[in-house]
């Protein structure tokens, strides 16, 4: 199901859509995470096969790791927080250069139970970095903690999933971000 749920309203992965993709493309992805905490990672390695096309995660849960592990700009950080949609694009970015993937999937965003850095429960940024370009996505989510992290991984591998069949693409709903790859 492209938007992630099956028809009972629960969630369905599109982990194995993302890793077929990437096997049958030849290609590689990795994955920065924060709010997600390593289930995108997580989603992707429960796939059999995954292991042919999956380099790894870097969990930045802490703000300053964004910036030290994944080159997000500290500036950036300092100024605006770390639940923004710039953040996510350099996180997708920076992961793909520090794994040396070809694709690198971010998450960033507030699972709850309180706000941060200004941006209310559910706010939430994934990106994903492909060929030349980085697709960043707004999503106001719903729910509790578990609901919204749950969300977020759907919708950040819908996000891949619809950049690996068709890279002039994005998905549908949310506020789109797309820039070059190196801007």
């Amino acid at each position: 199901m492209p938007d992630g749920h099956a028809a009972g309203g629960g969630l369905v992965s599109p982990a194995p859509e993302v890793v077929g993709a990437l096997v049958a493309a030849g290609r590689t992805v990795a994955t920065a995470e924060s709010l997600t905490g390593g289930l995108v990672c997580a989603a992707l390695t429960s796939v059999p096969g995954s292991s042919a096309v999956v380099r790894g995660s870097v969990v930045a849960y802490a703000t300053e790791l964004k910036a030290e592990l994944l080159g997000v700009d500290a500036d950036l950080l300092t100024t605006g927080g770390a639940v923004q949609a710039e953040v996510a694009r350099q996180m997708a970015t920076g992961v793909r250069r520090v794994l040396g993937a070809d694709v690198g999937i971010a998450t960033t965003g507030v699972a709850g139970p309180d706000p941060q850095d200004g941006r209310s429960v559910g706010t939430v940024f994934v990106a994903v970095a492909f060929a030349d370009r980085v697709v960043a996505r707004e999503l106001a989510l719903s729910g509790d903690r578990t609901a919204i992290r749950a969300t977020t991984v759907a919708r950040a591998l819908d996000l891949c999933s619809a950049l690996l069949t068709d890279p002039e693409a994005g998905e549908e709903g949310g506020t789109e971000d797309s820039r070059p790859a190196d801007g």
